[in-house]
């Protein structure tokens, strides 16, 4: 799939999946992408961790306030960040934003192979959620479950949201400009 059709594609999905593992080789592909990312000074500050164990798959899914991505999810890919960033641009961080970079990444290609998921970012940070997976992942005590995406192939289809008019979002040479 190309680029621009990935992007015009790629939605929250929310819904349940098929009854399909997802092949590891294709996992390997989806965060290499995020691997790929661009991050500030080159400090590639978000590791990765790959879930595919019907069994950690099963303990993830049960956890309370899952949705039904999460519910259904036949892999998970965790974004791991440290918990006390360290600045690497004179006094600024850049995890949250490199973390961010990489999740798109991979969403762009987890549409492009066919797949679907959503960006499980606000629900970790409550009620003790990203603690709980990084226990049940062995994630160091120093570093934090920001972002989760279950993924899988899609049940259902539909498009994606329409989304504002460039003109009403996007100017040249002045915010509001004509």
């Amino acid at each position: 799939m190309e680029v621009f059709e990935a992007i015009a594609r790629r939605h929250s999905y929310r819904a349940g999946f098929l009854d399909q593992p997802v092949p590891r080789e294709d996992l390997r592909r989806i965060v290499q992408a995020g691997i790929q990312a661009p991050s500030g000074r080159n400090a590639q500050t978000t590791s990765f961790v790959i879930i595919d164990d019907p069994a950690l798959v099963q303990q993830i899914a049960e956890m309370e306030g899952a949705n039904a991505a999460q519910r259904n999810a036949k892999a998970f890919i965790c974004c791991i960040i440290d918990r006390q960033p360290e600045p690497t641009y004179e006094d600024l961080s850049f995890v949250v934003e490199d973390c961010a970079a990489a999740t798109e990444n991979m969403l762009l290609a987890i549409t492009a192979l066919g797949y679907a998921s959503v960006w499980i970012d606000g629900a970790l940070r409550r009620q003790g959620r990203a603690e709980a997976i990084g226990a049940l992942l062995g994630v160091p005590e120093g570093k934090v479950v920001r972002i989760l995406l279950p993924l899988g192939v899609p049940e259902e289809t539909w498009p994606q949201r329409e989304k504002q008019p460039f003109e009403e979002r996007a100017w040249f040479n002045g915010y509001g400009a004509e």
